[in-house]
């Protein structure tokens, strides 16, 4: 069935989507596979970062999240890492500024004792249906976060990370089939998994893995926060299935990149869209 039409103020909040969406916490079941481990999540308050803090922690991770400034929401995904038995810490804070990025890096391995997965999920993007009508602090803002913000958290992970770590990065279908009304972020997505590309080869020899999930239209917080009531009403009608995905079911697939039994998968991009191809 299809959701209504609504819509929230940036940067929404999963509290007052209908419906709410799916983060797997009546159905993810763990199996010891990220057992030990320590993940930093960004956006990991709502959407898809939320569903893939439930699952590593299920998995046996402990869970550093970043958010923006959803707090309702973040403390949902505390205890969700909680219920699991895992430590969680939650920093608050804009990813757009560098230091904050550098922050969230020390502070992660200070309060959990190091760092072997980092998933660079957090994003804006807006609606916009003509080139004149995106302000440029708008383009600016959207690069900042999906884009340096990812730059510089991998640099700052680095003297973090040892061989068997992964390097995990959000694109889209939007980075091989961009709307024209989500311009900024369409290309951001793209040199995201093209930053992911060059990394799986720059850190190969350090045994660094990295990859990219490259998800189709998923019910998150974002959607009604960022488009017309209209278009959140006929979200994910496009794909093959009909219907927008949920965040539980991207989450297994994070899950597979971040374990140890990925160890040979370096420079993927796995598409999570419904049927919809990429190239």
């Amino acid at each position: 069935m299809a959701q209504p039409a609504q819509q929230q103020t940036v940067p929404g909040s999963d509290f007052v989507m209908e419906p709410r969406p799916d983060y797997g916490q009546d159905t993810y079941r763990g199996s010891g596979r990220l057992e030990g481990k320590v993940a930093l999540i960004t956006g990991g308050d709502s959407g898809i970062g939320k569903a893939v803090a439930l699952a590593y922690a299920r998995e046996g991770a402990d869970v550093a999240i970043s958010y923006l400034s959803e707090h309702e929401d973040a403390e949902e995904a505390r205890r969700f890492v909680e219920d699991a038995g895992r430590r969680v810490v939650l920093f608050p804070g804009d990813i757009s500024d560098p230091a904050h990025c550098r922050s969230l890096i020390e502070r992660t391995v200070t309060e959990l004792g190091g760092l072997d997965i980092l998933v660079s999920n957090a994003a804006f993007q807006m609606d916009r249906p003509s080139l004149e009508e995106i302000p440029d602090e708008e383009w600016d803002y959207t690069w900042a976060v999906n884009v340096s913000a990812y730059f510089h958290l991998v640099k700052a992970a680095l003297p973090h990370l040892k061989p068997g770590a992964s390097i995990i990065a959000t694109s889209s279908v939007q980075s091989d089939q961009p709307s024209p009304n989500l311009l900024p972020y369409a290309a951001t997505k793209s040199a995201m998994a093209s930053i992911t590309a060059s990394l799986a080869q720059m850190l190969g020899e350090r045994g660094i893995r990295a990859n990219s999930v490259a998800p189709g239209p998923i019910w998150t917080p974002l959607i009604p926060a960022t488009m017309p009531p209209d278009a959140v009403a006929s979200f994910g009608e496009q794909t093959p299935l009909g219907r927008p995905g949920q965040p539980a079911e991207l989450a297994p697939v994070y899950v597979m990149l971040a374990s140890d039994e990925a160890s040979y998968v370096s420079g993927a991009r796995i598409a999570v869209t419904g049927g919809k191809p990429i190239l």
